[in-house]
């Protein structure tokens, strides 16, 4: 049931049983008295074809529209929700409930179903480890880790819930929180925490592009994730669930307190139906989530393991710390390659738009979202710019500690961007790879053009000399869909590197590039 990210980037918005963003060919609005508007979370896109069913049997028209879970929770603790969708369903609204005002803006929330974020390996490896019979704590995979025993994906708890999940039940089971963590406690299990996730080689923005990425890349071992994701694996994991406790997704389909009483009639229809036995069952075998409700005997694949949550911070402050704490201290840095289109025909708001986008990630973004955006310490920045030739590498390494003179530097230079010329998309692709590797570092490349190639060789030639790279010179790329680009080569790019696509067309450079931070 999971589709390709790329796809999901280029359709953010989804009206189920019918109904286009713009609405159908029939000319049903996208929206009526029959629809109901939801904000979500993209780890409930394979319960898109069930959705489909809820107009027949449920009376309700279902139109999603798919965000980031802190850009999500932002929209609707500032009230920018309100009037454009009438519910949310993300896979937890723990985070949301630690910002201020973020209740008032709620009404009715009804949980659907239920997965914990717990580690899936390959099961030679598990065998090899021990841990295929064997009930293991959260200390005793950190140790593994340290030791290079195995290596794992994770999404990016900035931009993941998994990913968020999966830090808070690992930081909350090292510090062996008995109540609510704290930032003391996050403080002091950071070195443990960056014992495990040295192991960390993948990363990504979902649960379900990380999953793709996993079975692309043979080399590593596993990943942490849903349950749900990990039993849906078209080659079987074993699933190691830590015996101190988890952090499990509730999936609360939450009415927003702006909801208009035609659509709060919706939603207790639709909640009502979502927790139907028969749908409940179609819920578990569909998607492998454990069901909510009593009463239906659980799939035996979720086997006799008993389920100790682990305890949640309960001030934001802690969980931002933490989130931080993660992207400048512990995980492995990253490597970030931005190849950036300046010829002609960006000249005048389009190069504004690129100065904009760049600025935004040297900490000029003071949201919560944006300020996990911005490039982080020990973080190696190398900007490609191009026109009708590729443009000189420019680095910059984000030092550890204070890091405000280097992304001071990255501003100037991207303040500094000009239009002219033409436009040497592959020659300039190259170039990036061509760069080798950092050593210790998590390597993608970024990039972006508004219109087709014009000078220098073309996507033939560049395939080729990207099929010929060795194994750990290849990286994904994230294309940026802008202006008048070639859709379809872009999209080979995309394919052919194991990265995605990002369209603002229709947005803007800065929500794709910000964005895109969640996979690097």
């Amino acid at each position: 049931m999971r589709r390709s990210l790329a796809a999901a980037l280029l359709v953010p918005v989804l009206l189920l049983a019918g109904c286009g963003s713009g609405g159908d060919p029939g000319g049903q609005p996208a929206d009526g008295p029959d629809v109901l508007r939801v904000l979500a979370g993209s780890e409930i896109k394979d319960l898109e074809p069930l959705l489909r069913r809820a107009e027949a049997e449920a009376g309700v028209k279902v139109r999603l529209t798919y965000t980031g879970t802190l850009d999500g929770a932002e929209q609707v603790a500032g009230g920018r929700a309100d009037g454009n969708v009438d519910a949310t369903w993300f896979s937890s609204n723990r985070y949301l409930s630690l910002i201020d005002g973020a209740a008032s803006r709620l009404a009715t929330q009804t949980k659907i179903m239920v997965s914990p974020v717990v580690l899936g390996l390959k099961p030679a490896k598990a065998s090899e480890l021990g841990w295929d019979g064997k009930q293991v704590t959260w200390a005793d995979i950190a140790q593994a880790a340290k030791d290079g025993r195995f290596s794992f994906g994770m999404t990016n708890p900035a931009s993941s819930n998994s990913g968020f999940s999966a830090l808070v039940g690992v930081a909350a089971a090292l510090a062996d929180a008995a109540g609510a963590l704290t930032a003391e406690q996050v403080e002091s299990v950071t070195p443990r925490l960056k014992d495990f996730f040295s192991a960390q080689r993948l990363t990504a923005g979902s649960s379900g592009w990380l999953a793709d990425a996993y079975a692309r890349d043979q080399r590593v071992d596993g990943m942490v994730n849903y349950e749900s994701v990990l039993l849906g694996m078209r080659d079987p994991l074993t699933l190691v669930y830590p015996g101190d406790g988890v952090v499990s997704a509730d999936y609360p389909l939450t009415l927003l307190a702006s909801a208009p009483d035609a659509k709060k009639s919706l939603y207790d229809k639709l909640a009502a139906w979502l927790r139907t036995p028969a749908v409940q069952k179609d819920i578990m075998t569909g998607t492998h989530r454990r069901p909510i409700v009593p009463g239906i005997t659980p799939d035996s694949r979720f086997g006799d393991h008993q389920l100790i949550e682990l305890p949640f911070p309960n001030r934001r402050s802690t969980a931002d710390e933490l989130i931080s704490t993660y992207l400048n201290r512990v995980r492995v840095p990253a490597e970030a390659r931005f190849v950036l289109d300046t010829s002609g025909s960006m000249t005048g708001d389009r190069i504004a738009g690129l100065r904009q986008a760049l600025t935004a990630l040297t900490g000029a973004d003071t949201s919560a979202s944006g300020a996990f955006t911005r490039f982080s310490n020990r973080e190696t920045v190398t900007m490609f710019p191009f026109n009708d030739t590729p443009g000189r590498p420019i680095p910059f390494t984000v030092p550890e500690r204070d890091p405000a003179s280097v992304l001071a530097d990255i501003k100037r230079f991207a303040q500094g961007l000009d239009a002219a010329g033409g436009t040497a998309i592959y020659d300039s692709l190259r170039a990036a790879y061509d760069l080798p590797p950092t050593p210790g570092h998590y390597t993608s490349v970024v990039l972006m053009t508004d219109g087709e190639n014009t000078d220098g060789s073309d996507y033939a030639a560049f395939e080729s000399y990207y099929r010929a790279l060795p194994q750990d010179r290849r990286a994904p790329a994230f294309v940026v869909l802008f202006g008048e680009s070639d859709v379809e080569e872009m999209r080979q790019v995309a394919e052919l590197t194991g990265g995605a696509l990002f369209d603002a067309r229709s947005t803007s450079l800065s929500s794709a590039f910000k964005e895109i931070r969640g996979y690097q």
